[in-house]
């Protein structure tokens, strides 16, 4: 994509797996302070983010986040893949330095790290074979029919599932996108649950097989407003990084930097704030 070639010559591309040994950190300023690389931390998670072929960076979120972080003057990133349930463990252990890939401001995850201000509104889907033969539109209808429910571990829809009454042992948790395709496409998931955009690129890997639901078919309280992860040890780098980004959100420039993903004007979070869905999300 055009925007981060433009910054390719600025980043120090250095992809490491999140079990590999790292020195802890100190604050973030400090680390900067003394040369080293910003170690931003995603899932293989499209279209959010995700490891392009030449170890880039790429996704909604990481495209977003270099572009603040290069307006801020910081260009050296060094991108860390690790599963989608390892990254704010990883964060708080100090082996990352920022989380990106589309984590939802929830006030389960605001109790363990910091949040900038929201970036991205995001509706849920759920996943069904074609034609939708077991008639799942929405929790009501997997606790109804006793349905089993595939999602990723650490996906605000685990949370959802629950609170509308889906036992636990009808809330099969797995790894990411490509397991919750298999799940449904073998039949041992009735749906498989997600975020609107994600949704519609893991049905693109199943083309004929799968469909996505209607959003509108979920209760509005399940649409979810995305942020970046900041350990709770770097307030003050946070407040820069959201003085740089209200500059920037929702910009000609920004909008063109992400519509290669799905992302367009009616994915900005409005006036929703952090301090808001930490307390009520």
């Amino acid at each position: 994509m055009k925007s981060l070639k433009t910054f390719a010559g600025f980043m120090c591309l250095a992809t490491s797996m999140l079990a590999a040994p790292h020195v802890q950190a100190g604050q973030l300023a400090d680390r900067i302070a003394s040369g080293q690389s910003i170690r931003i931390g995603f899932a293989n998670e499209p279209p959010y983010g995700f490891p392009g072929d030449n170890n880039e960076p790429k996704g909604i979120v990481n495209t977003y986040v270099i572009a603040v972080l290069h307006k801020m003057g910081y260009d050296k990133v060094e991108p860390v893949v690790a599963d989608w349930g390892g990254l704010i463990p990883g964060l708080q252990a100090g082996r990352l330095d920022i989380i990106t890939g589309g984590f939802a401001i929830l006030g389960k995850r605001c109790a363990n790290i910091t949040f900038s201000e929201p970036m991205m509104r995001v509706t849920n889907a759920f996943i069904v074979k074609k034609g939708n033969p077991e008639g799942i539109h929405s929790y009501k209808d997997l606790v109804s029919k006793n349905a089993v429910f595939v999602t990723g571990a650490g996906y605000g829809t685990v949370g959802n599932a629950k609170q509308e009454g889906v036992p636990d042992a009808n809330i099969m948790q797995v790894p990411g996108q490509a397991e919750i395709l298999a799940a449904v496409e073998s039949g041992r998931a009735a749906a498989g649950g997600s975020d609107y955009l994600s949704a519609g690129e893991i049905v693109k890997k199943s083309p004929g097989k799968v469909e996505v639901t209607n959003p509108d078919d979920l209760p509005e309280q399940y649409t979810n407003y995305v942020g970046i992860g900041f350990s709770n040890n770097d307030k003050d780098f946070i407040e820069k990084f959201n003085a740089a980004q209200k500059q920037y959100i929702g910009t000609p420039e920004m909008l063109k930097a992400v519509a290669p993903y799905g992302y367009d004007e009616k994915s900005l979070p409005g006036d929703k704030t952090t301090e808001w869905l930490c307390a009520n999300r």
